[in-house]
């Protein structure tokens, strides 16, 4: 606005500099007056123009700084996610070679008993927070021995024995994520990540139980927890004997 008027008052300075103006004689004066007038009219409207040009400009810079923004967060989170996965396949590739192992140390004519199972067996489930926190899971891959309840998500053991069991939890930042493996009502291991910044967490635990036939295991949400699943079986449970004892 100060340059507006700063340009107005230099206009109209050199507009009324006008060459023989005290010779009336020559000089039709109401005319004159009249095209200065108009003249300053139209620069006044050439201006306005210009400052809404500059008000536009403006206005798709700061859209445009906007975008930067959030592109430059998105790229944040996806290499975040990048990590999470190398995270979750080092795991994965540790977690097999210890299965191969144990596969290699069970006995001969033992027992087959082993099962593996996700939470969805259809679209998407969030799961929680509820008061009922098991966790049943529906998707059901295998149940050799059948020692798992797809019904109730318990897991009861059918001899006595050293049984090895994983799971992995997969949610949003909008809720405590993560889920608790029982024993017998008792707590044993668990995962867990609080609301944060970043859109989504993951996570995964294991660990080999020394039970007796009938024991139960089954899993748990943490209070006001959720997970969520879908096809891609991300929150999953799996359990098999190692040997019979």
């Amino acid at each position: 606005m100060e340059f507006r008027a700063l340009f107005l008052l230099s206009l109209m300075g050199l507009l009324f500099v006008e060459p023989g103006f005290g010779q009336r004689g020559d000089v039709d004066v109401a005319k004159w007056m009249t095209d200065k007038v108009e003249l300053m009219k139209n620069l006044e409207d050439k201006l306005r123009h210009i400052e809404r040009q500059q008000n536009n400009i403006e206005a798709l810079e700061a859209r445009l700084n906007a975008t930067v923004d959030k592109l430059m967060r998105q790229n944040a989170e996806v290499d975040q996610l990048k990590k999470e996965n190398e995270g979750l396949k080092m795991r994965l590739n540790a977690t097999e070679e210890e299965l191969d192992k144990l596969k290699q140390n069970i006995p001969k004519g033992a027992p087959q008993i082993a099962f593996s199972a996700s939470l969805a067996n259809f679209g998407e489930v969030y799961r929680g927070p509820c008061t009922d926190k098991a966790l049943i899971f529906k998707r059901v891959f295998s149940n050799s021995g059948n020692g798992y309840d797809q019904n109730t998500g318990i897991f009861t053991a059918p001899v006595n024995g050293l049984y090895f069991f994983s799971f992995s939890t997969y949610g949003y930042n909008t809720h405590d994520m993560g889920a608790i493996l029982m024993k017998n009502g008792d707590r044993q291991i668990s995962t867990y990540d609080k609301p944060s910044a970043d859109g989504s967490d993951s996570s995964s635990n294991a660990v080999v139980l020394q039970l007796v036939a009938g024991d139960k295991v089954y899993m748990e949400l943490w209070d006001n927890g959720r997970v969520f699943d879908n096809l891609n079986g991300h929150t999953t449970f799996s359990g098999f004997l190692v040997f019979p004892a």
